[in-house]
């Protein structure tokens, strides 16, 4: 069995950040590369992605606070002056969804989810640097999102707008008339939390608290204590697919934004729905310790691929679920997530993670860096590890 030490978590962070200070800058052109394949080249002339630049700002952000070493704190600056150059529309405000490898808008609709993602790495980048254009431009970002998502009738937020912030039907992550989504929801929540602890303004408070109890009120299904993934204007499900990864993601993250804006009522609330959801997701665990991806229940299929980030939200949701029922059964999964990531998904030869492994334990041989393969997963899992451990 994997250590499982703050000591282990602290090490493989550091891994993880070495084989982006050496494989991610693009030298050439500036901010970093959008696509590095499993040899560890570069696609040079690869589109960039916000969700790749905002999670990249993120993770170097989160490792200058937690390592005070000057090396990554030129890292973050290298991705704050990518998102700030090319991604954010200079006419309507907002980020692109992707530019070219020159740094020209490439996919110009305003996707919520990457915009969450730029407000995401803006926020701590800000809480690192205290640079004032770095916060307005996160503030922009939420009052562009309230202005021209958010559904003041049936609560929630829109997928996405046209470039300038005119109503779309296509949502690149999905179409009409399937207008919100769990995984928009989830990670917008997640970016307001963390704009929230350098801007406590009253009105996001508001606005986060009211999108907490929105996902838990109409995202979480009340009979399974899962997640649905995708629904319409009025919050009618698209179907009752399963996604394991995002279940257990969501058990840590929603309650960490319950704790975060100190509201006692959300947080008994969220303390009872996480732990409700941490049983059921762990339905999907295979003997091994590892999360299956998603289950149909219509057609009772599990797709059984293993997901980076999926070994890397379990680990932190079941160790979750142990300090909040002190169930020895929860700590035993989150140890066998560990040993899991540890044996199969750490690539020890190239560096990095697999980003996906077989059922059968077998690597597949994809890209280390590309448009959704990113830093921040891995890297906050051990950031988080490693902040509980040295607790315990």
């Amino acid at each position: 069995m994997a250590a499982f030490t703050a000591e282990a978590f602290t090490k493989e962070l550091i891994a993880i950040l070495d084989y982006w200070e050496k494989y991610g800058p693009d030298h050439e052109k500036g901010g970093f590369y959008g696509q590095v394949n499993y040899d560890n080249q570069p696609v040079k002339d690869s589109d960039r992605s916000v969700v790749l630049t905002g999670r990249i700002l993120w993770t170097f952000s989160l490792a200058h606070r937690l390592f005070k070493e000057a090396k990554y704190l030129t890292l973050a600056d290298r991705a704050y002056q990518q998102l700030s150059k090319h991604f954010i529309d200079p006419k309507h405000g907002g980020v692109y969804w992707s530019v070219t490898a020159n740094g020209a808008p490439k996919e110009t609709k305003k996707q919520i989810y990457g915009n969450a993602f730029a407000m995401y790495g803006l926020s701590e980048y800000y809480r690192i640097t205290h640079h004032k254009p770095a916060l307005e431009q996160a503030i922009s970002l939420f009052n562009l999102i309230e202005k021209h998502a958010f559904d003041a009738v049936n609560g929630g937020y829109r997928e996405a707008a046209a470039q300038d912030w005119s109503v779309t039907d296509d949502y690149i992550l999905s179409k009409s008339p399937w207008v919100k989504s769990m995984n928009t929801h989830l990670h917008l929540v997640e970016a307001y939390t963390n704009l929230y602890t350098v801007w406590p303004d009253k009105k996001l408070k508001k606005q986060t608290a009211a999108m907490l109890d929105t996902i838990i009120t109409h995202i979480v299904n009340p009979k399974t204590n899962t997640m649905q993934l995708f629904f319409d204007e009025k919050w009618k499900a698209k179907d009752d697919i399963v996604s394991y990864g995002h279940d257990i993601e969501a058990s840590w993250l929603l309650f960490e934004t319950a704790e975060i804006l100190h509201d006692e009522k959300l947080i008994a609330k969220m303390k009872e729905k996480s732990i409700l959801m941490a049983r059921m997701a762990s339905k999907g665990l295979s003997q091994d310790g590892s999360l299956n991806y998603e289950y149909d229940p219509a057609t009772k299929h599990t797709q059984t691929d293993r997901s980076w980030w999926v070994g890397a939200e379990q680990l932190v949701g079941f160790y979750n679920a142990y300090q909040l029922t002190k169930e020895e059964q929860f700590k035993v999964k989150a140890e066998k997530s560990w040993d899991y990531v540890v044996n199969k998904f750490i690539d020890h030869e190239k560096g990095e993670w697999h980003g996906t492994v077989k059922e059968d334990g077998t690597p597949v041989k994809g890209d280390k860096i590309s448009f959704w393969k990113c830093p921040y997963h891995n890297a906050r899992a051990c950031s988080e590890m490693w902040r509980r451990l040295s607790k315990a």
